[in-house]
C-alpha cells in the first residue's frame, strides 16, 4: 500500500477515534410562553402568492400531461 494512503488512512482513523469536545446551546426565548403564542394572520399579497402558486402548478401538470399523452404515448 502506498505510504500516502497509510497516513490517510491513521488520520482517519485518529479523526473518529477522538471524543467531540464542544457543544452547541440552543438560544431559547425569554418568555416560555412566546413559543406558544398565536400564529399571525397573513397579508392579502401571501394569500394570492399560494393561489396563484397552486393554479400554476396546476395548468403545468395538465400541460405535461398532454405532451406525455401527445408525444410518447401516441
Amino acid at each position: 500500500m502506498p505510504a500516502a494512503l497509510e497516513n490517510n488512512d491513521k488520520e482517519e482513523a485518529m479523526a473518529t477515534s477522538e471524543p467531540m469536545t464542544h457543544t452547541v446551546q440552543a438560544e431559547l426565548p425569554a418568555d416560555p410562553e412566546a413559543l406558544s403564542g398565536e400564529a399571525e394572520p397573513w397579508e392579502p399579497w401571501e394569500t394570492r402568492l399560494v393561489a396563484a402558486s397552486l393554479a400554476i402548478g396546476a395548468a403545468g401538470l395538465v400541460v405535461l400531461g398532454w405532451l406525455v399523452d401527445h408525444f410518447i404515448l401516441s
